[in-house]
This record gives C-alpha cells, structure tokens and sequence, in this order.
C-alpha cells in the first residue's frame, strides 16, 4: 500500500512546503502538518492555497504573487491586520492564525487564516446556481447589513488608528485618480472631456465626510462567502481596505446593484443582474437605518465611483498600448468601452444631482 502523504501535492507556487509547515507547526497550535495544498483561484492573484490537515481542519495560506510588485499592492500585513482586528470584535472575517514576515522561509511575507465556508458570487450564473430566488431578498440584505456593520465599527476602538489617514478620504482619491488619467492620455491616446469636467464637478460638490470608518475598497460578491442559507459567512480579500468615507464606500458598492427592474446600466452577467432581488434604493435605506447616516447623495458617491473606475481602467489600457503589459486575450476595444460606460454612468448620477 501506498501512504496517503506520498500523493500529497509537493510543488506549490511560491511555497516552499516543508519551510512553511514547519513554520506553521512551531508557530501555531491551530492544527498540525502534514498538509494536503489545493489551489484556490482569485483574490487579485495572490497565491492562495487551502491546507487539509489530516484530521480534517483546514485553513488558507496567501501570500503576493511572484515577481517584483507596484509600491502598496499585494499587501499581506495589511489584510493580517484588519482581519486580526475584526474578528475580535465578532465581524465575518476568517480566523486570523499565523502570520509570517521572515522572508528566509519562503521568499515572501504569507499569513494563514481559518477556511470559511461559503461560495462567492462572480457572476449570474453563480447566483442562480447557489442562490435559490426565495432567498435573494435574503441575500442582499445579510450583504448590505455586513457592510454597514464595518462602517460603524470605530477604527480607533479595535486598533485600527494607524491604517491610513482619515481626513478628506474624497478629495485625495479625485487628486490621486485625475493624476493618473492626465499621465495616461499620451499612451492610451484617449482623452474624454467629460473626465476633467466630471473632476470639477465632484471638487467642488464634495460632501463633508461625516466619519472615518473602515473601508473595503472592493466590497462585492466576489469577496464575500455565501453560505448556504444566503447569508455572509466571511468578507475576504482586505488589501484595499483603509479609513475614509463610509458613504463612499456603499456608493462603490450599490452602484453594481440594479435601480429598477431590468435595469439597462446593469451588466447583463453581474452577479445581482437576476431576478427576486430588491433595488438599490431599498438598500440603500436599510444602509441609512441601520447605521444612521444620510444616504440623501448616493448620487454623488455612484457618480465619483463611476468616474474613478474610468480613470483605473483608463490606466490599464493606457498601459496595455505601452506594452507594459501583454495583451494577449485581452480584449482592448471592450476595455475602452468600458472606460466610456464608467464616465456615461458618472455623468448620469450627476444629472440627477443637478
């Protein structure tokens, strides 16, 4: 007979296995190797592995993809730290394990956090297979709750002070992100003047932000676990997240959820573009109760998110036409119309304001 640890996978990107689990076993009481790896797809192409001990417990490893990175992206300290910060406070995060910043064990920093059940949701398909139509309503509102449960969670108060500045959250994302469409025109060899007009308008409209809470920056179905009655089990995928302004936030958020029926600016493979699930509005209630802050402008909060995301995307294409990244299987004329579609969304949620 052949021992079972004998068929083990022995090769995993960016792991040294028998480092790693020493490391684990001399640093955590969790659970024991040896471990059974299997490689988990998405979150922003950290490399990411769920560990089977023999006893049947399981966790996940992450760590930054291989190559050299931009400044601040793939940040595993960062995600370590939120989820070692809300889980205490009893907030759907994974069990925060081990963390490692010893760059002889595997050439990168990695953390382990515990496996949670449940199944993200990237596209419609996948709400329809898993999300049975009685239970949307059901769904969106463990969804919209969870996120308005992180915003009333004081930063200070779970140790959270030194993640990022809090003040005008809003004003540096449109400095920041108008940088970057005016340093990408030349290559991309795109420019749409509603970009700059769209900037001034949202300077000089901007809200006085009401708090500083704990931001995702990606709060999506993608980076939530559904369980199976439909509810949040776990939010993943933290390294965007920052202190700033909740409002801004939900905005990013709601604006992929449909304002009515059949809503023609939804993409028609959005995970919340199917049937039985409530508007955007209600939502957006549910949010303001649940927190007490005004969602009276949610327009303004869709709007600069429509405009911000044009100028990622901007930036992206801008960078494909350089060279700086293949385009091979990228389809570059839906990548520019989605930058038109960003602005055209922009601009719909600020004649509504007017």
């Amino acid at each position: 007979m052949t021992d079972n640890s004998d068929s083990r996978l022995v090769t995993a990107e960016g792991y040294d296995i028998p480092a790693v689990e020493a490391w684990i076993d001399a640093n955590s009481d969790y659970f024991s190797p040896p471990f059974t790896w299997t490689r988990l797809e998405g979150g922003h192409s950290n490399l990411t592995y769920r560990l089977e001990a023999t006893c049947g417990k399981k966790a996940v490893i992450r760590r930054p993809p291989l190559g050299e990175l931009l400044p601040k992206a793939h940040d595993m300290g960062r995600e370590w730290s939120l989820i070692s910060a809300l889980a205490p406070q009893g907030f759907p995060v994974p069990t925060p394990i081990g963390f490692c910043e010893d760059l002889s064990i595997t050439g990168a920093i990695f953390y382990v956090m515990g496996f949670s059940d449940g199944r993200p949701l990237f596209n419609n398909e996948d709400t329809i297979d898993w999300v049975p139509e009685s239970q949307r309503r059901d769904l969106a509102y463990s969804f919209i709750d969870t996120l308005a449960d992180l915003h009333v969670l004081d930063p200070d108060a779970v140790g959270l002070t030194a993640l990022a500045k809090k003040e005008d959250y809003i004003g540096r994302q449109i400095k920041a992100w108008y940088r970057s469409w005016e340093s990408s025109m030349l290559y991309a060899d795109m420019d749409d003047s509603r970009a700059h007009e769209l900037k001034d308008y949202f300077l000089a409209h901007q809200p006085e932000q009401i708090t500083a809470s704990v931001v995702h920056g990606d709060y999506y179905c993608h980076n939530c676990l559904f369980s199976r009655d439909s509810t949040v089990s776990a939010v993943l995928d933290w390294e965007l997240a920052t202190l700033g302004d909740p409002l801004a936030d939900l905005g990013y958020t709601l604006r992929a959820w449909p304002e009515v029926e059949k809503d023609p600016y939804l993409e028609p493979t959005a995970p919340t573009a199917v049937p039985g699930l409530p508007l955007r509005a209600e939502l957006a209630q549910r949010y303001s109760d649940r927190t007490g802050f005004s969602v009276d402008l949610l327009d303004y909060y869709v709007g600069f998110n429509n405009w911000k995301s044009a100028a990622i995307l901007h930036g992206v294409y801008a960078r494909y036409r350089a060279g700086q990244k293949s385009t091979e299987g990228v389809d570059m004329e839906s990548l520019r119309d989605g930058i038109l579609k960003a602005l055209a969304g922009a601009e719909r949620s600020v004649a509504r304001l007017k």
